[in-house]
């Protein structure tokens, strides 16, 4: 027997990250006609199609999808595609059975050959000849049984024809539990960057690293902020890039940029130079986030060297805009708020890219106060004013504000910019200077409101949520609110869905919270299925299940003593 070789395998520079990948497969009936099997891998083909048109990365690129002709009908054929998928880097599968299979020749054989938590959907018609949605119950209470997470989609496709179409209700909840999947597989092995210690002594917002690690499989590189501060005292960046981007803001914001003097324009050069820097070393380390701690070292310590203000940094980093034209958000932090961030990345990527808001959960103004406000100041509420109907959440924050939240989505980044101004940062709070970055949100963006928390107490986190909307009123009026918290700081005010007032500002988890634009419920549930995320919605006014919003709940959580009781005895094992 000739003795194995070694493989020298080839020096690479190059460490792009791994794209998801998603197999697509068809569980069938060896017994069946030639007819029905063309069929079953046809839909195999069609859903795959329908994952690579519609699934993006945050960064706008399609997902890779892979799809096997093989019918998987038998441990043979499981061992096959399994060993396809493998060599493919699969890292979400979706089974599309027409037919009627045996489950523990089929998909389970398959699932035995692939890593343990490998997210799987099952996606069928729901009646046929054959028929695929008794095969679908029969595999997904097995895997139920067995403690093995699945989410089963059984949706509408023709019963007859070789090559039946997907209703679009079928087809959204499939895309949703996609984004959910690419986020889980994609974020695994990825890195975020944070600059400082802990944020500022805040608990809320601690790294909880080896729970961060092991339960989403992202690692925290942490550097010290004297890193940043040697490479802006030595220069390291790209001076005519610098000079760019000057020029950027000094065309889109004009005189709404405040500069008294020439030391207030170094230090302003100096907070765009800090953009440049740490933008390159996140690039150097793959860093799909970061995080920056500023306070209290960086630019509120009198006893050392006060440097400027990152607010502008950190708004370049969450827009999906800057000097250089459209880019990919990278979600980033104020005050080093690791679970801040970890909040916003998860957003950004479940929605395919959209900007995340960071913010203060300043003051919530409940109706009557609203109200009060109003008629101290000559204004006027209707019956229509979201604002004084419901009441809102004044959310305003020093620097993370994405520049995008100065409008409304599809907005170009010359309109948006309008809106924008910098004045000079509180002196106050800010002793080493630089400029904040303001402007006020307009009404009528409706996403979804939340915040990522972590209980010692059971080693798992949960995620506090609710559908939301911005609402706008008068502009005297939203002055006056702006002016009772700090009104150089950007502003958006955020109505929940369900929650009273009463109830939101009792429960927010931490003095910051954040909102994310077209990001669907259910790819936040599936997510947080995946995960083990608890999911937090004690509103009194929301359904336990809200049809064509929710995701279905996993037959895993309903035979386990609900969703939360599941989550916990699969966080145990």
């Amino acid at each position: 027997m000739a003795k194995a070789k070694a493989k020298r395998l080839p020096a690479s520079t190059k460490s792009d990250p791994k794209r998801p990948c998603f197999g697509v497969f068809a569980p069938c009936d060896p017994r069946i006609d030639k007819a029905s099997r063309e069929r079953a891998a046809n839909i195999a083909e069609m859903v795959a199609r329908l994952v690579a048109d519609e699934v993006a990365g945050p960064d706008g690129e399609s997902v890779d999808v892979v799809w096997s002709p093989v019918l998987v009908d038998g441990e043979k054929q499981a061992d096959i595609v399994a060993r396809q998928f493998a060599a493919a880097g699969v890292d979400a599968l979706i089974a599309a059975p027409d037919t009627w299979a045996f489950p523990q020749l089929t998909t389970i054989s398959l699932l035995a050959r692939l890593p343990a938590e490998v997210p799987l959907n099952i996606t069928c018609g729901n009646s046929g000849p054959r028929p695929g949605v008794v095969y679908a119950h029969a595999l997904n209470g097995a895997l139920a049984q067995s403690g093995r997470l699945s989410h089963l989609n059984v949706g509408t496709w023709p019963d007859t024809g070789l090559r039946p179409v997907m209703t679009d209700l079928t087809a959204d909840a499939l895309i949703d539990w996609c984004y959910a999947a690419m986020t889980f597989g994609g974020l695994r092995g990825r890195r975020v960057v944070v600059f400082g210690h802990d944020s500022m002594g805040m608990e809320t917002a601690l790294a909880h690293v080896i729970p961060t690690r092991r339960r989403f499989g992202i690692e925290i590189t942490r550097l010290d902020m004297k890193l940043l501060a040697d490479m802006l005292a030595k220069g390291a960046w790209d001076a005519g890039e610098h000079k760019r981007l000057r020029a950027w803001i000094d065309r889109h914001v004009g005189d709404r940029l405040e500069l008294r003097d020439e030391a207030d324009r170094r230090r302003f050069d100096e907070s765009l130079a800090m953009y440049l820097v740490v933008r390159d070393l996140m690039a150097d380390l793959n860093a799909v986030g970061g995080g920056f701690m500023s306070q209290l070292e960086w630019g509120s310590d009198p006893r050392g060297l006060p440097l400027p203000v990152a607010d502008v940094m950190e708004s370049l980093f969450n827009s999906t805009f800057d000097h250089n034209g459209r880019k990919p958000p990278v979600p980033y932090a104020t005050e080093a708020d690791v679970q801040g961030l970890l909040t916003m990345l998860f957003a950004t990527w479940l929605s395919g890219g959209q900007p995340p808001l960071f913010m203060d959960f300043r003051k919530v103004w409940e109706p009557w106060e609203i109200r009060d406000l109003a008629k101290a100041n000559g204004v006027r509420a209707g019956k229509k004013d979201l604002w004084a109907e419901r009441g809102f959440v004044d959310g305003d924050n020093s620097g993370s504000a994405s520049l995008d939240w100065a409008g409304t989505p599809g907005e170009s980044p010359a309109e948006l910019m309008k809106r924008v101004s910098m004045p000079l940062a509180d002196p106050g709070y800010f002793p080493g200077g630089g400029n904040s970055v303001t402007f006020v949100t307009p009404g009528g963006i409706e996403g979804l409101a939340a915040r990522l928390a972590y209980s010692e107490l059971s080693g798992m986190f949960s995620m506090v949520w609710d559908e939301a909307v911005t609402t706008e009123m008068p502009a005297r009026l939203a002055r006056a609110v702006a002016d009772t918290s700090t009104p150089t700081w950007p502003h958006t005010f955020v109505v929940p869905r369900h929650a009273a007032m009463a109830e939101y500002k009792q429960l927010p988890p931490a003095n910051h919270f954040h909102m994310t634009w077209k990001l669907p419920p259910a790819r936040l549930q599936y997510w947080m299925d995946l995960t083990d995320v608890l999911s937090v919605t004690p509103w009194a006014a929301r359904p336990s299940f809200v049809p064509d919003t929710d995701r279905p709940l996993p037959l895993l959580h309903a035979i386990n003593g609900g969703e939360d009781n599941a989550k916990m005895l699969r966080a145990r094992r």
